[in-house]
């Protein structure tokens, strides 16, 4: 048996990008910053490290990000690897790892810029969490 699955925790280090594809599918990427904190054992003291993630979302999901999330956005996020290359215009391979996102809660409250228009507080939807298993029934 095999497993390829992401769990992550991260801030949004800027706004998603939006794109539609040619069949009229949505889709977005963004990059996503976690952080690692650990001690120094023989200095005693602490040190931090953060990892940059590239994240590819399609349907559903890619729509709920391009409207509800920005810059510092803070997201638990589920997915898998996939590793893609192509050739740069020097014919030289390259390859790439991103996550493409299958689940997403948004995490973090709401600050009083970030309330919706009154117009969109009347929508009856519920954008805390999307699964693309359930956009592909």
């Amino acid at each position: 048996m095999n497993l390829n699955k992401v769990e992550l925790i991260g801030n949004l280090v800027a706004d998603p990008v939006a794109r539609k594809m040619p069949s009229g599918l949505d889709l977005s990427t963004f990059r996503l910053a976690t952080n690692y904190s650990w001690k120094d054992r023989k200095t005693q003291q602490t040190n931090d490290s953060v990892e940059f993630h590239s994240v590819v979302a399609w349907g559903k999901l890619a729509g709920i990000i391009n409207r509800y999330l920005k810059k510092g956005s803070k997201v638990y996020l589920e997915g898998r690897l996939a590793t893609r290359s192509w050739e740069d215009k020097n014919n030289v391979r390259r390859f790439t790892t991103e996550i493409i996102a299958r689940d997403l809660i948004m995490l973090g409250h709401k600050t009083k810029q970030e309330k919706q228009p009154e117009e969109m507080a009347t929508e009856d939807i519920s954008v805390e969490e999307i699964s693309l298993d359930e956009v592909r029934r």
